[in-house]
């Protein structure tokens, strides 16, 4: 009886830590809110311990940052954490939703539809619709890790597990799937209306085309010491930034508030926002774009 009981059970408990990182999301706080409460801030001492997550091994630390009310757009969470040594997130299948783990630091294994490979922080995977991804931290230190998942409809995630927690895998050594690489040697100068004062250099890490959903793009920004952006707002693509590393500050609409390394800006549609680094260090940010017609993503999206 024992024996028989114990698959179902370990598949309820893969599930349920599957359910909980997808669930696993801040309070939203209204958009009428200043801007300092309205940036989602890293803060490792509010991680949260969670076990199997998607049947995966060992155990995640992480936090959210942003649930699904926190754009105007599709975006169903941010979230933010580390993997612990000989741990990860097993594979698993979004019909749903689009989903990218990123690390920033370290190496991980990374597996789209059954095919493994090791990426070198900072990087990512993204995986469309319709198929299953996995990561694994091989190694005997902690990497810092992200996931963004954007929903085909508002507010809507699903995950089907497949029970493999990808573990002493074959690995090739040229990945079979799609990749982002956020180096910034690979990066070049912006150019008017991006740039506003200094250096500022730009690279679209993924471009639309990638996603099937209204995901439009990764873009990777470097702004110099004393730098800025020129204001720009959208009106069919709601954004969000993520601080990699340095510190500045972010103006939106009216309102200017300090950001640093681990914060993320929501920006909504029709929302102008700029960025000026104000540090002695580069400030570096992760751009996330989201449509809000996938019908029109090839429309309004710039190249």
């Amino acid at each position: 009886m024992t024996k028989k009981l114990l698959f179902p059970v370990a598949s309820i408990v893969a599930m349920l830590a599957g359910g909980l990182l997808a669930e696993q999301a801040p309070p939203a706080t209204p958009s009428s809110a200043p801007l300092a409460e309205r940036i989602a801030r890293t803060e490792p001492a509010k991680y949260r311990v969670s076990p199997r997550v998607h049947g995966g091994p060992g155990q995640l630390d992480y936090m959210g940052l942003f649930n699904a009310t926190a754009l105007d757009t599709n975006l169903y969470f941010l979230h933010r954490g580390i993997i612990q040594p000989k741990s990860g997130i097993g594979a698993h299948f979004h019909n749903q939703c689009e989903e990218m783990f990123v690390i920033f630091d370290g190496e991980a294994q990374f597996t789209i539809d059954g095919r493994t490979s090791v990426l070198k922080g900072p990087a990512g995977a993204p995986v469309r619709m319709g198929h299953s991804h996995a990561i694994y931290n091989h190694t005997d230190k902690p990497v810092q890790w992200m996931n963004i998942n954007v929903s085909a409809r508002k507010g809507v995630y699903d995950a089907f597990d497949l029970g493999d927690g990808r573990v002493d895998v074959a690995l090739d050594p040229i990945p079979t799937f799609m990749t982002m690489r956020l180096d910034q040697a690979l990066l070049r100068p912006a150019v008017a209306p991006m740039a506003a004062k200094g250096t500022v250099q730009y690279r679209r890490a993924l471009a639309p085309s990638v996603f099937i959903g209204p995901w439009a793009y990764v873009d990777h920004l470097v702004l110099a010491p004393g730098s800025a952006t020129a204001p720009q707002a959208h009106q069919e693509i709601g954004e969000f930034y993520y601080v990699m590393n340095g510190q500045g500050s972010v103006k939106v609409g009216s309102e200017t508030a300090p950001i640093k390394s681990g914060d993320a800006v929501p920006i909504q549609l029709n929302q102008t926002k700029s960025f000026e680094n104000t540090g002695t260090a580069p400030l570096e940010l992760l751009v996330v774009g989201i449509v809000r017609d996938v019908a029109r993503k090839f429309d309004v999206v710039q190249p």
